[in-house]
């Protein structure tokens, strides 16, 4: 699958099948982790057939089932915008690969989770993947001018930036982010305050720069 096609088509999902994650998708998965571990500087790790992390009523108010594969993240702390970035670039993967994906901040049992923290390590989050029942439901997006601002006309591939930005997932779907388009040609991103909001704009800049096809400017 192209990889603008499997952010266009890759939604949030919660329900899946009981059905393993085996074989080549294993190990595609894990090459992909062991390259975004070391250009990151984070710990990603796939855990499979864990059956107890997303019980109890968290994982039921969430409406999360046979979720037993998730992929968990930890690493140095203050590197929020960094989590994002790097975990979207494996959920449109999981995408492109035929699995379904979720970002999970807080519907899970914490001490069911498979996870060794090593002193000075933070633990962010972990990212339900399997395979769905569903391919989830599109989100609603704020308009395109209420994200962005931009002096005079908008360049095309700003434009086309924008366009995979406003389908970046972001917690509870609040898009607190403001991208702006400098004079000099650089490229600034804003998170406001709010849940997660540091690694929403790191999976929003990850959607930018897919759309915009150009190395971009980040000031």
């Amino acid at each position: 699958m192209d990889i603008k096609k499997a952010v266009l088509k890759r939604h949030s999902v919660r329900q899946y099948k009981d059905v393993p994650i085996e074989g080549e998708l294993v190990e595609k998965l894990n090459e992909l982790i062991a390259q975004l571990n070391k250009a990151s500087g984070l710990t990603f790790e796939l855990v499979l057939d864990d059956k107890k992390a997303f019980t109890g009523p968290l994982a039921h108010y969430g409406r999360f089932e046979n979720c037993y594969n998730y992929i968990t993240i930890k690493g140095p702390k203050n590197m929020d915008e960094q989590v994002g970035y790097y975990g979207e670039k494996l959920v449109i993967y999981a995408q492109m690969l035929g699995l379904n994906t979720c970002w999970v901040a807080l519907t899970y049992r914490i001490g069911g989770i498979r996870l060794k923290l090593e002193k000075g390590e933070k633990f962010y989050l972990i990212i339900a993947i399997g395979h769905g029942r569903n391919r989830g439901l599109p989100r609603r997006s704020k308009p395109m001018e209420k994200l962005c601002s931009v002096s005079g006309e908008m360049p095309e591939w700003f434009k086309n930036g924008m366009e995979l930005a406003m389908l970046a997932p972001t917690a509870i779907n609040q898009q607190k982010f403001l991208i702006t388009l400098l004079e000099n040609g650089e490229v600034e991103a804003k998170s406001f305050f709010g849940p997660c909001h540091k690694i929403d704009l790191g999976i929003v800049k990850y959607h930018f720069e897919l759309g915009a096809e150009i190395p971009v400017k980040w000031k």
